[in-house]
């Protein structure tokens, strides 16, 4: 399993087709379940490329929107306060996720439910836009989920997407991968991983049989002022990546942390910054 990133945005979407199948229930229970520490780990980043994500759709005001795999919400309110859409509607496997989504400050001009990707609670052509942020590589079928998006949305609506590149080193804790990597332990990518990259989300576009399909890299840089913020925002989520180093020995974990602060990108002050990229997709559906 890999580095969750998500979302905004929820990466509890890697468990999707557990709740018709059952056999992952037990282990997607463990993930996904504290929205605040999820928010300190991802909410700023998934925001930044959120944004520019938006400005690249450029879609006027006044549409509705549906974001799958809405996560704490994040990119939802981002669309609220970037786009004015008439309505949104987001959803998420995780009821946790959608309990910590609703309780933030726009959340009352949003609708969230919990809700399976790949079969969507929602009527043919019932959107103007549906969106999947940060969550593509972790969705059992990517195919059938975006036949599901491109199936709600209206005719000549938008199909959207984007996701940290895990293939090509752009997550957000790359670094700390990296870090284990050289301790032999190994933070294996999502099934999906190579949905993350360009030409497959091209071709996934492609595939569904939307028009005027077009993609992107998004870059951003992702910094904290100091170490210890930055350790203990990455450590704060127990997804597989902190479950490794909780399984570590206090010198193991002392030694990784001598490593990271020998290797991260470090100004005087002792402020950390490093870049991120994602990879993001558009296209419309045909008449």
């Amino acid at each position: 399993m890999p580095y969750w990133a998500a979302r905004g945005l929820s990466c509890a979407w890697v468990w999707l087709g557990a709740q018709n199948r059952g056999e992952h229930m037990a282990e997607a229970a463990s993930y996904y379940t504290d929205g605040q520490a999820y928010e300190r780990l991802m909410g700023r980043w998934s925001r930044s490329a959120g944004e520019v994500f938006l400005d690249w759709l450029s879609l006027p005001n006044g549409l509705s929107w549906l974001d799958v795999g809405c996560g704490t919400g994040a990119f939802t309110e981002l669309v609220i306060d970037r786009c004015a859409p008439s309505n949104i509607c987001a959803i998420d496997p995780a009821e946790d996720q959608i309990a910590y989504a609703r309780n933030r400050p726009s959340a009352s001009r949003a609708t969230f439910r919990t809700g399976n990707a790949l079969s969507l609670p929602f009527a043919d052509r019932e959107f103007d836009v549906a969106a999947m942020a940060l969550v593509i590589t972790f969705v059992p079928d990517a195919s059938k989920a975006l036949a599901e998006m491109k199936r709600v949305v209206k005719q000549q609506g938008t199909v959207a997407a984007y996701v940290w590149d895990w293939l090509g080193g752009g997550y957000v804790q790359w670094p700390m991968i990296e870090a284990l990597g050289t301790k032999g332990i190994d933070v294996p990518p999502a099934a999906g991983a190579k949905n993350g990259r360009i030409e497959e989300m091209r071709g996934l576009l492609e595939r569904a049989g939307l028009d005027q399909v077009a993609t992107r890299t998004i870059e951003i840089e992702v910094s904290y002022p100091n170490f210890e913020e930055y350790w203990s925002a990455q450590t704060g989520f127990a997804n597989p990546t902190v479950q490794a180093i909780r399984k570590m020995s206090e010198p193991d974990v002392a030694a990784l942390q001598a490593h990271l602060r020998e290797h991260l990108p470090t100004d005087r002050s002792g402020r950390i910054a490093y870049p991120a990229r994602a990879s993001a997709v558009k296209g419309r559906v045909p008449n």
